[in-house]
């Protein structure tokens, strides 16, 4: 799936003042200054509703005012890393560029080489240039096990002129959107999807709430999830990242960016960027783990092309439910796991970001649904624990039509549950 950018009305996320990390190469030509004037979309001071935004923002904490351990490679060693480039070594190819496997010294040991991916910046002008400064920005300063690991970079001449590339650890199995693909041989297990629910949401909990600063991925996606040789999942791919807004602002205006199926509406109607935003797109990739089908699929029949609208009618009750669920799994033993963890996407989805969870929450949510399933002999737990707030107005009269039998209590919960207006995304 394709990263798109789309704007409403005037541009807004042209920098008007530059504040930028020192980037320096022995070698290279491309030093602070270049950086500098070029800018990053994360220390942009962008044009806001409110005036008072570009004034107050806190810029971004450089590499020169934290401690970094990256490394600073040559073009010639990555050239020598990668076969030159060669297709035969390429793993992967996106928006930003080509991405290659390759063997680095370690920084550790230097008598040792480790599996690096070695991305190179596709020639696509200063919005590329941009994108590549805010990954080195943002993953030079942070660390989390659920965020890919950034080992160095390069900025570079040769022949071909100047030459950006990024250095991450190598990520063997791949993407969770590779193993979500009907192309997939073997459909990731629903314990795994559990689990990487699980890991997606810790790292988009520390992005928004762990540090002295927030960072709002504005990405998230399937295949901005890699997974490492232990399964874990990390996310990647910073280059759409963005600072939340200073203390006593509500949102940070910008131009409107991310990938078709995922954007929250209120982003793409508005342009106001808060990290509710992210919430919304990890409600949408909770809803691909559980079908095992893309946000939107065009080669799919028409009124199946826009996965939010097509699970809605199926939401009624447990019988319709089950349609959903994707059909490489086993649909009986994953049931009441996969309702609870729809739950949780619905509280995700919300229309008004405001009544959204925080990351924070959604991972609370999502332990208890992994603990349950983990030992099946422990109770249940109780549905109405993860119903949005919106489903908990006229609680009087709603507790009146839960006087039923259990059987009908149970196909019908997620009438009750369903009250979030969703989409008109795209």
């Amino acid at each position: 799936m394709k990263c798109f950018s789309f704007y409403i009305g005037e541009k807004k996320d042209e920098p008007k003042s530059i504040k930028s990390v020192s980037i320096r190469s022995n070698n290279s030509t491309f030093v602070e200054g270049d950086i500098r004037r070029s800018g990053s979309e994360l220390n942009s001071q962008d044009a806001s509703d409110n005036s008072t935004d570009s004034l107050r923002r806190t810029s971004f904490p450089s590499l020169s005012q934290r401690s970094c351990n990256l490394k600073v490679f040559t073009v010639s060693e990555l050239k020598s890393s990668t076969k030159n480039f060669g297709r035969s070594v390429m793993i992967g190819e996106g928006g930003f560029g080509c991405v290659y496997k390759g063997f680095v010294k370690s920084g550790e040991d230097p008598s040792k080489k480790i599996e690096v991916a070695v991305k190179q910046l596709g020639r696509r002008g200063m919005q590329g240039h941009r994108e590549w400064v805010t990954e080195v920005n943002v993953l030079g300063v942070v660390e989390h096990p659920n965020l890919v690991k950034l080992v160095g970079y390069c900025a570079d001449d040769d022949e071909r002129g100047i030459q950006r590339l990024l250095v991450y650890e190598y990520m063997p199995n791949r993407s969770v959107e590779d193993h979500l693909s009907p192309r997939s041989e073997a459909p990731l297990p629903w314990a795994r999807r559990l689990k990487v629910a699980q890991d997606a949401a810790r790292g988009l909990m520390y992005l928004h709430e762990e540090m002295d600063f927030q960072i709002i991925f504005r990405d998230f996606k399937s295949s901005n999830i890699l997974l490492d040789e232990n399964w874990n999942a990390k996310l990647s791919d910073f280059g759409l990242a963005r600072l939340g807004p200073s203390e006593g602002l509500t949102h940070v205006s910008t131009a409107v960016v991310g990938t078709m199926g995922y954007a929250a509406p209120e982003y793409i109607q508005t342009g106001r960027l808060t990290s509710k935003s992210d919430v919304w797109s990890y409600g949408v990739f909770l809803y691909e783990l559980i079908t095992g089908r893309r946000p939107i699929d065009r080669n799919r029949p028409k009124g199946e092309q826009k996965l939010l609208e097509w699970v809605k009618p199926y939401l009624s009750d447990g019988k319709k439910f089950q349609l959903i669920l994707d059909p490489r799994l086993e649909r009986k033993s994953i049931f009441k796991s996969a309702q609870r963890l729809a739950v949780v996407a619905n509280r995700c989805l919300v229309r008004h970001p405001k009544n959204r969870p925080k990351m924070s929450e959604v991972l609370e949510m999502v332990n208890r649904i992994l603990d349950s399933s983990k030992d099946a002999r422990s109770p249940q737990l109780p549905l109405r624990s993860l119903v949005p707030m919106e489903a908990s107005e006229n609680t009087e009269m709603k507790n009146k039509r839960r006087i039923v039998d259990h059987r009908s209590r149970e196909n019908n919960w997620f009438v009750r549950v369903w009250r979030p207006k969703l989409l008109r995304t795209c």
